[in-house]
């Protein structure tokens, strides 16, 4: 009887159905519905009265597409699992190439990750801190500051930016590192703890020593080129300046000659009187000395012996302020006395001197270290000159004057030399650059002209002439005091 139920139970080989071989189908079984028949949508069919042919290959349709879905999903699954797993070494990878420290903490302040630098660094294995509070690895002296990082992994403050904090290394030692704290948020912006990145302030340290260092150099360098170019000017000048001081000191010394013969004749006369000599004798004796002529010359020869002991003290001021190392206040002071004293200067040291025409107001001002502008004019002629060295017809014109704003003065040197080449334009104010032959110029005069204007609150232009020659524009700042009113001749300004 069992085997007869279980033929009973067989589906039809042949003709499709039970009702051909003269079968009768048994009631539908009891089928349990579990997750599998859910998912493939055949629990109604295994629960019908009569399952027959076509009921079975719905089933078995069903069940493949089941399958298939869940191959599907296993290889989508693999996929998904190995770009995590690449996506996981990648980070890893990042992670341990940083040479900045990396430590991300939950909303707790437990580390969660740490980086290979911070366990170089620290000493500390990744198993020893994970889990660990990051106020644990504060010094004490440094509490505070981990307190005020961890509240940022709540999300409560902003960012911190290079603050510098002392972290505990496993031997003990403190660590000094600047670090930046953020907090760190997931996909829909909730805060989920904070992520710290510092790196060891001993190299930021270095960096800024060297880059100190380095800055000092420089700036003992120019000064060393800016006094460098001002005795080698000065050695070009020592003729002119020479022949300066020559003549003041020739004239004190004359005046000193004379007024020791008058002393000789007023000693004698003072002896006579003394003596208590005749009236007669006195009177003879008064113009055989020439005691009238004596005291008609005495305040002239004083007088000119003092001027002359002026401008001796005034030359020696002006190579003191050309030379010297000292920084000169600013000072209102005429224009036309510095460009004077400058082409004076310049023309003693220069066997043929180019014409020069000076076109400047006797009541233009400036408010300027008067040394510093006496220099950048001496260089300026100077370059110019050495421009019209080979030509007869030379000419320097010098003008003065304000620009349109009328809050600078402009001095403007122009020679009617070859000029300056197009190419040479953008670099004729670098260091070193010149156009002259080798041992004829140093490439310093116009960078130090240059800078030395900025300086003193100025500017330095260099141009081309249309009709030829080259032109440098200096302008300087203004004094406040413009008007000319009571002013004397040009040389009284000299000493302004």
């Amino acid at each position: 009887m069992a085997e007869g139920m279980d033929e009973t139970r067989k589906p039809p080989i042949e003709n499709g159905s039970a009702a051909a071989v003269g079968l009768t189908a048994p009631a539908a079984p009891q089928v349990p519905c579990g997750p599998l028949v859910e998912s493939a949508d055949i629990d109604e069919v295994l629960r019908r009265p009569v399952v027959d042919e076509e009921a079975w290959i719905e089933v078995i349709r069903k069940m493949d597409a089941v399958y298939a879905e869940l191959v599907e999903s296993q290889a989508e699954l693999e996929r998904k699992n190995a770009e995590l797993e690449e996506a996981q070494r990648f980070i890893s990878r990042v992670l341990g190439s940083m040479t900045d420290v990396l430590v991300v903490c939950d909303t707790e302040g437990r580390i969660q990750r740490v980086n290979e630098a911070m366990l170089r660094l620290t000493g500390w294995r990744e198993e020893e801190l994970l889990g660990r509070s990051l106020v644990e690895l504060f010094t004490e002296g440094h509490r505070d500051k981990a307190g005020l990082l961890a509240s940022r992994a709540r999300g409560l403050e902003g960012p911190v930016t290079d603050c510098e904090v002392s972290l505990r290394a496993k031997d003990g030692s403190p660590v000094e590192l600047a670090v930046n704290c953020s907090t760190c948020l997931d996909h829909a912006g909730r805060a989920t703890g904070l992520v710290l990145v510092g790196r060891p302030v001993g190299e930021l340290q270095h960096a800024y020593r060297e880059l100190a260092r380095a800055h000092e150099a420089l700036r003992k360098m120019q000064q060393q080129l800016v006094f460098s170019e001002k005795m080698a000017a000065l050695g070009r000048l020592v003729a002119g300046v020479a022949h300066e001081l020559n003549n003041p000191i020739s004239f004190i010394y004359g005046n000193m000659h004379a007024l020791e013969r008058y002393a000789q004749r007023l000693e004698t006369w003072l002896r006579a009187v003394d003596d208590k000599v005749r009236d007669e004798e006195l009177r003879r004796l008064r113009d055989e000395l020439q005691l009238e002529r004596i005291l008609k010359d005495l305040r002239p020869l004083v007088e000119g012996t003092l001027e002359g002991a002026e401008r001796v003290s005034a030359i020696v001021q002006e190579l003191r302020r050309f030379s010297g190392r000292q920084r000169e206040e600013r000072a209102s002071c005429a224009l036309r006395p510095l460009v004077e004293t400058a082409v004076n200067w310049v023309s003693r040291s220069t066997p043929e001197m180019p014409r020069v025409g000076i076109d400047c107001p006797e009541d233009l001002r400036v408010h300027v270290p008067r040394g510093h502008v006496h220099q950048i004019l001496v260089n300026l002629l100077q370059n110019a000159v050495d421009v019209l060295a080979a030509r007869r017809d030379g000419r320097i014109d010098i003008t003065c004057g304000r620009d349109d704003g009328g809050r600078r003065a402009v001095l403007e040197v122009r020679d009617n030399g070859p000029g300056i080449a197009e190419a040479d334009l953008p670099r004729i104010f670098e260091p070193f650059f010149t156009t002259k032959p080798i041992g004829k110029g140093t490439g310093l005069g116009l960078y130090v002209s240059y800078n030395m204007a900025g300086e003193i609150g100025g500017a330095l232009e260099a141009r081309n002439l249309p009709a030829g020659g080259a032109a440098f524009v200096l302008r300087l700042p203004l004094a406040e005091a413009q008007s000319g009113a009571g002013r004397g001749p040009a040389g009284e300004d000299a000493s302004a």
